[in-house]
């Protein structure tokens, strides 16, 4: 936020400079154009989430709503809701319904002066600081559109935009609580998985426990249905044996609770 809000005051600065320029100039606009203060476009150019003008402005395709790129990108670390409506972008994979929105991108740099330029002056700082080749951009007009098509195709990263088809069981894990006793854990932030049909339960128990961060003392139980799931099962087996009553919406649900061992 801190760097939208300086690129925010070093375009007023310069807007300044040119109307002084101007003014001296006795260049006048002509009476019949209307003129709109920039201010009454900004909840359309600028970004919700760190209130700057759109950089590499990226548009949800379920709501519609545009953020910065490096903005939504950083949020969908943490959730998977749009910021701006809550509406689930995508159970798993939220990247993959974001694309990137050139036309309103190319609107912002024609509204708001000098941001174009100050962006590119920041990046070539960003890889000098860093010792890093500068991307040199083939010009626009030295490729046809086919080239260009194919280009941004193939210039997609395939482990975004792409599931492997190994990966074929889609998880819904549901806490269903904890025994007295048991406290010290984390919220799974993350319910939904996208795995092998041949992981087994003792493949998801090792990763409810690695993200709930679980005592060794602490027991997972897992359940499907009415089934108390065996570790040695298979996921494959498990939505084949329960059939459809296990399945949400494409997805199949285990649920899990903490207990403590038995002492017998």
């Amino acid at each position: 936020m801190t760097l939208r809000l300086r690129q925010n005051r070093k375009y007023k600065r310069r807007s300044q400079r040119c109307s002084a320029v101007r003014s001296r100039s006795g260049y006048s606009d002509t009476d019949d154009e209307p003129k709109l203060p920039l201010t009454q476009f900004y909840p359309y150019i600028r970004c919700a989430l760190c209130c700057g003008f759109f950089i590499d402005a990226t548009t949800i395709t379920e709501c519609l709503h545009t953020f910065c790129k490096s903005c939504i990108v950083k949020h969908f670390f943490y959730s998977n809701r749009c910021p701006t409506c809550s509406i689930v972008v995508h159970e798993t994979q939220p990247l993959y319904n974001i694309r990137p929105d050139r036309q309103l991108q190319d609107i912002v740099y024609k509204m708001v002066p000098f941001l174009e330029e100050l962006e590119r002056e920041q990046m070539c700082t960003f890889y000098k600081e860093r010792r890093l080749p500068l991307p040199k951009p083939v010009p626009v007009s030295l490729q046809s559109p086919v080239v260009l098509k194919r280009q941004r195709k193939d210039n997609f990263p395939r482990a975004v935009f792409t599931i492997p088809p190994e990966l074929n069981i889609y998880l819904l894990l549901e806490f269903v609580g904890a025994e007295n006793g048991i406290s010290d854990f984390k919220p799974l932030e993350r319910p939904y998985v996208c795995v092998s049909g041949e992981a087994t339960i003792r493949h998801v128990e090792l990763f409810i426990r690695r993200k709930m961060e679980l005592s060794p003392m602490c027991q997972v139980d897992l359940v499907c249905g009415d089934h108390l799931l065996d570790h040695h099962q298979s996921l494959k087996d498990i939505k084949t044996f329960v059939g459809k009553e296990a399945l949400q919406d494409g997805l199949l649900v285990l649920h899990f609770g903490l207990v403590l061992p038995s002492q017998s």
